[in-house]
């Protein structure tokens, strides 16, 4: 304890380590405070009515990563969901496009700025679309002022969604500029804290109820230990150990390494992130989209039941494939992500080389051996953890707002987002001679990996 209230201090030391944390939170009590604030003709009471009803669908979900702006029908009700809708979208036709490939792959400034353009270009395109559904949704609930002229409301409303949206982009943006770690991620992080402490008392006064506090001491501990499995599994990197050839001086030589001689290609258990799981639950959520299309209301009555198996999160079925799903993306993706024969290509640019390993070709083949034996078990742990919350749900009867804690997108963003905070106020204060926020060992965020394949 005394550790941690030294580094505390050590952290309020650091005047422009200070400033940027304290940046950071006025901009996040900026969004918060937005969130609360209602469209214009919209009475929020009768969508939150309908909120337990929505919560194991996408519009739940929605609502857990807008931090509740959903239910509540704010000006950030779509939060920066579009934003990140886009850059996938983006990142997506930089693997297919060769457009996109040349501008993710010019060097400088301008490849990046253009594609930062294109993005808000696309994002305010996905939040007219969005906005026009949501505010579909709104009226079929019937929160809608009837005194209010439909014109009005639409245009109106359309405008401060799609203002909300963009400025709430912008705080990110100002976040990761001005503040400490990355802001469109902090914010994400924060709107699905903020379902934590409702959820947690709703499961709390739960098992109070029943007589079950021992079992709610016991939920609180899985999450810690899963949580902590979590970092573990984020963290792991298998590495591929490095050697450089030797400069040769007059009849000697050096034999020190042109980088240093502790140099590896590391190699991420679970390289491909929350991707796979976001890739995969988009898939589930087709059939009930399709459904809604051919007018699943009526007509087979199996074939609804079946929709509805394939749609809720905690269902047997849905589960089932959605953890084949997980475990087929993770390769998919890191395939996409990890290029052997452009390591290949570095090392020999480097003059460096595998130990044992021929340059070339097999240099490429043992990297993506590796890599396949690496993905595997991290496919597998993020399949389960994608999963979780439906096994905590069933097994332990843990309510399906809590039980979302437990794995899944939520906490595989909470622990990357941390972590890469975290990782940014170690490296401020390590550069200052202070010591870091743990005394053995380094934090290693997603963008902490300073070795040779940062360079690719």
């Amino acid at each position: 304890m005394k550790n941690f209230i030294n580094t505390i201090k050590n952290i309020w030391k650091i005047k422009e380590l200070r400033n940027r944390i304290l940046f950071t939170i006025g901009l996040i009590a900026v969004y918060r405070f937005g969130s609360y604030v209602v469209l214009p003709g919209v009475d929020p009471s009768v969508l939150n009515r309908g909120a337990n009803q929505s919560a194991t669908d996408l519009l739940g979900l929605i609502n857990m990563f807008s931090g509740g702006s959903f239910n509540r029908a704010s000006v950030f009700a779509l939060g920066i969901m579009p934003y990140i809708t886009a850059s996938i979208i983006i990142q997506l036709l930089g693997f297919a496009v060769p457009y996109f490939q040349r501008l993710q792959q010019k060097e400088g400034e301008s490849g990046r700025k253009k594609l930062n353009q294109i993005t808000r270009v696309l994002t305010l395109a996905i939040t007219l679309v969005q906005g026009g559904a949501y505010l579909t949704y709104i009226r079929s609930q019937g929160a809608v002022d009837p005194s209010v002229p439909q014109g009005v409301f639409w245009l109106a409303n359309i405008i401060i969604l799609s203002t909300g949206t963009i400025f709430a982009m912008w705080l990110g943006e100002k976040i990761t500029d001005r503040g400490i770690g990355n802001g469109i991620s902090i914010l994400i992080m924060i709107g699905i804290i903020a379902t934590l402490p409702s959820s947690l008392i709703f499961e709390f006064t739960s098992q109070l109820e029943s007589g079950g506090l021992f079992i709610f001491i016991l939920e609180i501990a899985a999450l810690f230990a899963v949580t902590a499995v979590t970092v573990l599994i984020i963290q792991g990197i298998r590495k591929i150990p490095l050697q450089f050839a030797k400069r040769m001086i007059g009849r000697g030589d050096i034999g020190m390494p042109v980088s240093g001689s502790r140099d590896y290609i590391p190699v991420k258990v679970a390289a491909a992130g929350v991707m796979p799981i976001i890739f995969a639950q988009a898939i589930m959520f087709l059939p009930a989209t399709v459904a809604g299309f051919l007018g699943g209301q009526g007509g087979d009555l199996a074939a609804n039941s079946l929709v509805r198996q394939l749609s809720n999160p905690f269902a047997l079925p849905y589960n089932i494939i959605y953890f084949f799903l997980v475990v087929a993306f993770t390769f998919v993706y890191t395939a996409l992500l990890v290029n052997p024969q452009q390591y290949s290509d570095y090392l020999k640019r480097q003059n460096a080389f595998i130990p044992g390993v021929k340059p070339g070709k097999p240099t490429a083949d043992f990297i993506d051996a590796v890599t396949t034996r690496v993905t595997l078990p991290g496919s597998i742990f993020l399949g389960l953890i994608a999963i979780l919350p439906a096994l905590v749900n069933l097994f332990f009867n843990v309510n399906q707002s809590f039980a979302h804690f437990f794995g899944g997108t939520s906490l595989l963003i909470l622990v990357g987002v941390v972590l890469d905070t975290l990782q940014q106020i170690e490296s401020h204060l390590l550069m200052r001679k202070y010591d870091g926020l743990v005394k053995s060992g380094r934090i290693k965020g997603r963008s902490s990996m300073q070795t040779i394949g940062s360079d690719l």
